[in-house]
């Protein structure tokens, strides 16, 4: 029989191992606890698509950019913490604009599990500050997560939380709620709001009905609501007002032979995609509608990318079990599966590229899921990588995963470039991505609201944690 000391003693023991892995909060993970810092001899992308700007410094001052000029003609205050940086490179912190806080089980079926302790450290550590995350199966995690990481308990990006899904009947994912109308959707919508949602996800089996009745109570409350459609076209969708479409043209069903109406078909297939002419007159005028209802489009190439290059931080970060199935997964993967993410990333950069000429609203995430590639963070820096691979320059991928998120959020006086007066949310990479666009994943220092992080203590910390918690 326990005595009631050792029972004390075990019960203090338990709730401190309860709490360890939140209640060191950040300052383990701080690089600098400094006020003020000067970061010198840096080469800026500031997010805006302009060419870079060797030699300047960087004045932070109590969480915000307080100066940014030429090295020798910016004042540095005195008593400031003075980080010599030449050779590196600044850019905008990332507004990953696709986050999730889930990722595979690799059970076999379609289970997701929470990291709600992994995941915002993989962020913050690979320059994510800000992250909206595209849909939730646990909401009140993500919330409450959101909470801690606002309260200094834990590190992680500034979360932005989208709550989802709006499904239909039929939907592949036992967690997602299955809407029974447009009574339903309106009903999810509304008790959501009050609990904090900022906005919504609809997904691949809702009606017409459905979504436009969550449109009109998400837009009764200043909210938006962003999409992964199958049932539902994309110039169906902007005519309804919907406000952004996640994925683009890899899952735009519109274009399928014997497309029936608020029915998901299987596709489009790799078959499908390749005869598809992104300068055919149906996709452009697609592209035009999308366009002039101000539907704004993320890139999500990442999770389409069925076995990139395989890193030794992405080892590093799996459990065991997780990375043992994972490349079991990968070294099984037939020859058509690696066809169809070859076409579906041509494909997709060609819409891209388009819908940019065309005047859209491009931004990019991560989408943590898939068959597990694409992880928190990582996937983001890989998403930069793809879209320079197709086309875009790097300063032109860096904005699309920086200032045109803030954009879209309603932000980009506060975040999403490098500016006297913005909130210091910046990265700081050992090297010149505009050069060799690579360089984006050597990530030296993550400033979020001007605190100094320092990512080889955040990956640290959650090294061999991906696939548990």
């Amino acid at each position: 029989m326990l005595t009631r000391s050792f029972a004390l003693a075990l019960a203090a023991s338990l709730a401190a191992l309860a709490q360890a892995p939140f209640t060191p909060g950040l300052k383990p993970f701080l690089r600098s606890e400094a006020p003020v810092i000067a970061l010198e001899h840096v080469r800026v992308i500031d997010g805006t698509g302009v060419v870079p700007l060797d030699d300047q410094t960087i004045v932070i001052d109590r969480g915000r950019i307080a100066a940014i000029g030429r090295a020798g003609e910016v004042q540095v205050p005195d008593g400031a913490q003075r980080m010599p940086l030449a050779g590196h490179t600044v850019i905008p912190g990332i507004v990953g604009m696709h986050e999730h806080l889930f990722y595979p089980s690799f059970s076999g079926i379609p289970l997701y599990i929470e990291h709600g302790f992994s995941f915002p450290r993989l962020y913050l550590a690979s320059g994510v500050t800000t992250a909206r995350t595209a849909g939730t199966l646990e909401a009140y995690t993500d919330l409450n997560i959101r909470k801690m990481i606002d309260a200094g308990q834990m590190p992680g990006p500034n979360m932005l939380i989208c709550v989802g899904y709006l499904e239909g009947k039929g939907s592949f994912a036992p967690q997602m709620p299955d809407l029974t109308g447009p009574d339903d959707a309106r009903r999810f919508v509304e008790y959501w709001a009050t609990q904090g949602a900022q906005s919504y996800k609809a997904y691949m089996h809702v009606t017409r009905a459905e979504l436009e009745a969550a449109l009109a109570a998400a837009h009764a409350r200043g909210l938006k609501i962003t999409g992964h459609l199958c049932s539902i076209g994309f110039r169906e969708a902007a005519a309804m007002g919907i406000d952004n479409l996640e994925h683009g043209i890899a899952v735009d069903t519109e274009f399928m032979a014997g497309k029936k109406p608020d029915v998901c078909p299987n596709g489009p297939t790799a078959a499908d995609l390749e005869k598809l002419d992104m300068n055919s007159a149906p996709v452009q005028q697609m592209i035009h509608d999308l366009v002039e209802h101000h539907v704004a489009v993320t890139s999500t190439l990442a999770v389409f990318e069925a076995a990139p290059p395989l890193q030794q931080r992405f080892i590093e970060a799996l459990s065991p079990d997780a990375l043992r199935n994972y490349l079991t997964g990968r070294d099984q993967l037939p020859e058509v599966v690696l066809h169809r993410s070859a076409v579906r990333i041509q494909k997709e950069l060609e819409f891209e590229r388009a819908f940019v000429r065309d005047g859209g609203l491009l931004m990019a995430g991560c989408d943590p899921t898939g068959n597990g590639s694409a992880v928190a963070g990582f996937g983001d820096q890989r998403n930069i990588e793809l879209l320079v691979s197709g086309g875009f320059t790097p300063v032109e991928a860096i904005r699309i995963a920086t200032l045109n998120g803030a954009k879209f959020l309603g932000m980009d006086d506060r975040i999403g470039s490098v500016a006297a007066g913005k909130q210091a949310d910046l990265v700081v990479i050992d090297g010149n991505p505009a050069d060799h666009i690579a360089d984006i994943e050597k990530v030296e220092l993550v400033f979020k609201d001007g605190a100094a992080y320092d990512p080889a203590k955040l990956l640290e910390s959650i090294r061999g944690q991906v696939g548990f918690h």
